[in-house]
C-alpha cells in the first residue's frame, strides 16, 4: 500500500510540474492515448551495495526469503549475434566485410518491443535470462572505441525485463570467435591483429562463412560447427588463450597477442559492466550474475599429431583437413581432404576432394597498412607468411612438416598436454582475469563458470579458485537430433558415455526406445553435473544451452502445422531436465526474428521457440476466471485438498479489450515478407518477392511450435530443498517433492508455476490439487514485480501487467510433496485454435497411439 501511495504521489507532482511548465511556456499541455513511457537516461547515482535477488547457498540458489529458486530460464536472444544497422543476417553477402562501420542498436529488440517480448516469456513461466551480447557490439569500429549508444540501449532494455521479474545473467556470446570466421563474437578487427586476411577465408576453407557461401539456402546443415577444427578457429584460439607459449614472435603494440587479445575482450566487457553499476538501478535488481566467454575452444593446443585428426573431434562433415592440411589450405596450397558426412550412426567418410585455393593466402599480405586500426605490430613477425610456419612447425620452401608435435607439449617443460591439462591451465589463467575484472565492478555478482563443452572441468575443488559464488554452466545438445535435423524416436546414443570411456566399444551405447532414450538424455545430464561437484566442488549446476532444432523432417511443421517431431524432442529435453537434478537451465534460444524460410537468420539454425510464422499460444486473459483465486476448503487435512475452480472464465465489458489481444487474435501464418527469401545481393536490402515453395505452403497451416512441451509448471520458489520434480506431459500431471526445515512462513510459501495452457481455471472441476499436508491456493497473479513504474489507467482503466497462474502452497516441515493434474487435451496445448475451436489430432493423442513395443535396427 505504501508503493501505491508513492507512486501516486509521484506522478500527482509529475502531472503539477508538467502544468506549471506549460504555463510558463504559453503551450498546452500535451493530451495523448496513455501508453507506456520509455525511461530516459538516469543520472548516475552513489548507492551502497545492493541487495542481490539471488545468491548461491552450496548447490542451490536462494530468494531473499531464504526459498530455493529452481532456474527456469531461456537465452535472449539469438538475434544479438547480427548486426541492426545494416541488417546483416548471415546469409546476406552485400556489406559483410564492411565491419567496423555498423551498429547493434536495436538487438535483441527495440526498446519500444521489449515490453512485448518480455511479457510473452514471462507467461511461458520463465523466471532468468541469460543475456547475449558480443565483443563487436562493444567494440567493433576498432580498439578502444566504444558504442556507448549501444551501451545505453542495454541498459534501457534491461531496464525493462527488471519490470518484469527476471533474474538475468550476462554472457558474452561468440560461436567460432567471430562472424567474419563463420559465428559470432569478436569484431573483424582481431582478425587482422591475428595477421589473417577474412577475405579469403572462403577460397582457402580456412573457415565456411554462410555470408559467402555461393547457394546460402543449401548452407549444409551445422557445418559452421567444423569451423573449431579449421585453420582460422585453429589459430585464433590458440593465440588467445596460449599466444606466449606457442606463438612467442606474435606481438603487437610491445605485448604478445595473447595479452593483446584477452586485455582488450575484458576491457570492452568491463566497461559495458561499469556501465550497468554506474546505472544505479540494476545491480542484484536485475543482473544478478556474469559468465566468461561463451563455448571456448583450445584451438591447437595439446594436438599431439598435427597430421592426423585427433582421437577425441568427434564431428567430421564435409570437408575435414587435418590441422597440417589447414596449414596448407592456408598458405595457398592444394590438398586432397577428406569428405565426411553424418548418417545414422554418425560420422562415416564420404570421400575425398581436392581444395585448390590456387596461391590465395588466408594470411594478410606482405603490403597490408597496418596504421588502419593504430596498431604496431613487431618487425619479428612478419606478414605475408603463415606464423606457423614463423615458429618452426613447417617448410614453405619444401612444404614439410617439422614438428607435428609443436603443440602436444607445454613449451619450456616436459608436460604433455591433453584437453584436461588446457582446461586446468591456460582456460583457468583466463578464468582467473574474467573473474577479477567482474569483481572490480560487481563484488557479488554469481559467478557461471563455462569451462570447454562437454570436457572435464577444471580441477578446483578445495583450491583456491573453488569460489562458493560460482556456477557450473555446461552446455548440453542431443547431437543426434541437432545434426540430422530430425527426432528418431527407435535410437540415440550415450554421447557423453562414449566421451567418457563408459563403454566397451560405441555400439554399446546405442539406446533402443523412446524410453531408453528418455532415461538416457536425463543419465547424460546427470553424469556431467556430478562430473561438476566431483571436480569443481558444491556448486549449483545450470546448463545455460540446451534445445532442439525446429526445422525437422524438412521443414514438415512448417507445411502441415505438426509440431510432433518437435514436442517429443522438447518434451524428452525437459523429462532429463526436470530428472536430472540440476539446478536449472536457460534453454537455446529466443529470436525475435526468426521465421520458417531463414529459421533463426543465423547459418541455419533454427532454435526458436518463437516464430513470426507461427500462431503465438492462446494465453489471454481468457483462460482467468472471475474469481482468480480457488483454495482447498480445510486447508488442514490433505484428504479435503481437491481443487474446487470456478468454471466460468468471465469476458466482461472492462476485459473484453485486454482479452482480444493482437497476440490472441493471430489465427493464421504471419503474411509480412519474413517468410520469404531476403534478397543476397540486392542493393536495396529490402525482401526479394519472388515466392519459393515453401513460403507459398506457409498460408496452409501455422500451429503453436510445440508449445505444450515448453510452457510447462515448475517450481518458482521453494521453501526447503527440492528432492524431486517433474510435468508428465501425456498425462498432465505435475509433482514436486520437498523437504522443509521448518513450518511454511505465511510471507514466504513455496511457489509453482501453473501454465493456464495445462491447467485452466474455467477446466469444470478437472484440475486437482492433492498435497501431504498444510494450505495451498491458486490464483492469478501480476508478476509485475519490478522496481521500474508501469503507466496505469489504460482506456479501459487497467493496467498492462502481465498475469500468471501460481500455486501458493503452506506446508510443515519435514518431506513434504504436491501433486498437480492438469487437462489431458486432443491438441497439443489448449487444445482450441485462436478462436476457441477444437482442432484436429496433435501431439497428446498421437503420442498415446505410439506402439509401446522397441524398435530394432
Amino acid at each position: 500500500m505504501v508503493i501505491v501511495h508513492l507512486r501516486q504521489t509521484r506522478r500527482l507532482v509529475a502531472s503539477r510540474l508538467s502544468a506549471h511548465l506549460a504555463r510558463l511556456t504559453g503551450s498546452s499541455p500535451r493530451k495523448s492515448k496513455p501508453r507506456r513511457r520509455l525511461r530516459k537516461r538516469r543520472p548516475l547515482v552513489n548507492m551502497a551495495p545492493p541487495v542481490m535477488r539471488l545468491r548461491v547457498d552450496g548447490t542451490r540458489f536462494r530468494d531473499q526469503q531464504g526459498r530455493e529458486v529452481t532456474i527456469h530460464g531461456i537465452n535472449v536472444a539469438g538475434d544479438a549475434k547480427l548486426p541492426a544497422h545494416p541488417d546483416m543476417p548471415s546469409h546476406v553477402t552485400e556489406g559483410f566485410f564492411d565491419g567496423d562501420d555498423i551498429s547493434f542498436v536495436g538487438r535483441p529488440f527495440t526498446v519500444d518491443d521489449a515490453h512485448i517480448h518480455f511479457a510473452r516469456l514471462k507467461k511461458f513461466g520463465y523466471n532468468t535470462i541469460r543475456y547475449i551480447f558480443t565483443w563487436e557490439a562493444i567494440e567493433h569500429a576498432g580498439p578502444d572505441k566504444y558504442d556507448e549508444e549501444w551501451i545505453q540501449h542495454t541498459i534501457e532494455v534491461l531496464r525493462v525485463a527488471k519490470d518484469y521479474g527476471f533474474y538475468i545473467f550476462m554472457d558474452p556470446h561468440q560461436d567460432v570467435w567471430s562472424r567474419f570466421s563463420g559465428g559470432s563474437g569478436a569484431p573483424m578487427w582481431t582478425l587482422y591483429a591475428c595477421g589473417l586476411n577474412p577475405r579469403a577465408f572462403d577460397v582457402t576453407e580456412a573457415a565456411i562463412v554462410h555470408n559467402l557461401y555461393p547457394q546460402p539456402e543449401n548452407f549444409p546443415k551445422m557445418i559452421w560447427t567444423t569451423n573449431y577444427t579449421r585453420l582460422v578457429c585453429q589459430t585464433v584460439w590458440t593465440l588467445f588463450f596460449a599466444g606466449r607459449d606457442f606463438a612467442p614472435r606474435a606481438i603487437i603494440d610491445g605485448k604478445n597477442i595473447q595479452d593483446y587479445l584477452q586485455e582488450h575482450f575484458l576491457s570492452a566487457c568491463g566497461h559495458l559492466a561499469r556501465r550497468i553499476h554506474e546505472a544505479g538501478d540494476l545491480e542484484g535488481r536485475v543482473v544478478v550474475g556474469w559468465e566468461n566467454i561463451n563455448e571456448p575452444n583450445r584451438g591447437l593446443v595439446g594436438y599431439q599429431d598435427l597430421t592426423a585428426i585427433p582421437k577425441e573431434q568427434k564431428l567430421q562433415k564435409g570437408t575435414s583437413p587435418t590441422a597440417w592440411q589447414a596449414m596448407l589450405l592456408g598458405s595457398g596450397r592444394a590438398c586432397e581432404v577428406e569428405t565426411w558426412d553424418f548418417g545414422g550412426m554418425g560420422p562415416f567418410k564420404s570421400g575425398s576432394v581436392l581444395v585448390d585455393p590456387a596461391g590465395t593466402m588466408a594470411w594478410l599480405p606482405k603490403d597490408y597498412d597496418d596504421s588502419r586500426y593504430g596498431w604496431k605490430r613487431d618487425p619479428g613477425w612478419r606478414l605475408g607468411e603463415c606464423l606457423w610456419a614463423q615458429h618452426g612447425v613447417w617448410d614453405p620452401a619444401s612444404d614439410e612438416i617439422l614438428r607435428k608435435d609443436y603443440f602436444a607439449k607445454r613449451p619450456g617443460t616436459d608436460d604433455t598436454v591433453t584437453y584436461e591439462y588446457f582446461t586446468n591451465h591456460w582456460f583457468m589463467d583466463y578464468w582467473r582475469r574474467h573473474s577479477r575484472m567482474v569483481k572490480s565492478v560487481f563484488p557479488d555478482a554469481i559467478m557461471f563458470c563455462e569451462p570447454p563443452v562437454l570436457e572435464i572441468p577444471p580441477s578446483i575443488k578445495g583450491g583456491p579458485d573453488d569460489d562458493p559464488n560460482m556456477v557450473f554452466s555446461p552446455h548440453y545438445y542431443d547431437g543426434v537430433t541437432l545434426i540430422t535435423k530430425k527426432w528418431n524416436r527407435i535410437w540415440n546414443v550415450d554421447v557423453f558415455g562414449i566421451l567418457r570411456g563408459k563403454y566397451l566399444t560405441p555400439a554399446f551405447a546405442v539406446k533402443i526406445g523412446e524410453t531408453a532414450i528418455r532415461n538416457c538424455l536425463r543419465d547424460q545430464l546427470s553424469a556431467i553435473r556430478q562430473e561438476g561437484l566431483d571436480y569443481m566442488g558444491n556448486h549449483p549446476c545450470v546448463f545455460t544451452e540446451i534445445g532442439i532444432p525446429y526445422d525437422m523432417d524438412d521443414k514438415y511443421a512448417y507445411k502441415t502445422g505438426d509440431y510432433t517431431s518437435q514436442a517429443l524432442a522438447m518434451d524428452a529435453n525437459h523429462f532429463a531436465i526436470e530428472g536430472s537434478l540440476i539446478n536449472g537451465f536457460t534453454l537455446w534460444a529466443y529470436v525475435a526474428g526468426n521465421n520458417h524460410y531463414w529459421g533463426d537468420n543465423w547459418n541455419g539454425e533454427d532454435l526458436s521457440i518463437f516464430s513470426r510464422d507461427d500462431r503465438p499460444p492462446p494465453l489471454s486473459s481468457a483462460f482467468l476466471s472471475a474469481n482468480p483465486s480457488r483454495t482447498s476448503l480445510d486447508p488442514a487435512s490433505p484428504s479435503y485438498s481437491q481443487s474446487h475452480l470456478s468454471e466460468s472464465a468471465s469476458i466482461s465489458p472492462s476485459t473484453l479489450k485486454r482479452t482480444l489481444t493482437a497476440e490472441n487474435m493471430t489465427a493464421s501464418a504471419s503474411s509480412s515478407n519474413s517468410a520469404v527469401p531476403r534478397a543476397i545481393n540486392g542493393a536495396s536490402g529490402t525482401p526479394a518477392q519472388a515466392q519459393t515453395p515453401l513460403s507459398q505452403s506457409l498460408i496452409l497451416k501455422a500451429g503453436f511450435r510445440a508449445a505444450e512441451a515448453y510452457i510447462r509448471p515448475t517450481p518458482i520458489a521453494t521453501h526447503g530443498d527440492v528432492t524431486a520434480y517433474g510435468f508428465d506431459l501425456r498425462n498432465c500431471t505435475f509433482t514436486l517433492n520437498l523437504v522443509a526445515p521448518s513450518a511454511t512462513p505465511d510471507g514466504a510459501p513455496t511457489e509453482v508455476f501453473l501454465p493456464e495452457w495445462h491447467f485452466p481455471p474455467s477446466s469444470g472441476g478437472r484440475v486437482s490439487v492433492e498435497v501431504s499436508g498444510g494450505k495451498w491456493v491458486v490464483e492469478s497473479v501480476e508478476v509485475n514485480e519490478g522496481e521500474g513504474e508501469r503507466e496505469e489507467g489504460g482506456e479501459d482503466g487497467g493496467s498492462d501487467a502481465v498475469v500468471v497462474q501460481k500455486l501458493r502452497w503452506w506446508h510443515a516441515e519435514g518431506d513434504q510433496w504436491v501433486k498437480v493434474k492438469g487437462v489431458v487435451r486432443k491438441l497439443g496445448g489448449a487444445g482450441v485454435d485462436a478462436e476457441g475451436e477444437e482442432v484436429e489430432e496433435g501431439y497428446l493423442e498421437q503420442c498415446q497411439q505410439l506402439p509401446r513395443g522397441c524398435g530394432v535396427m
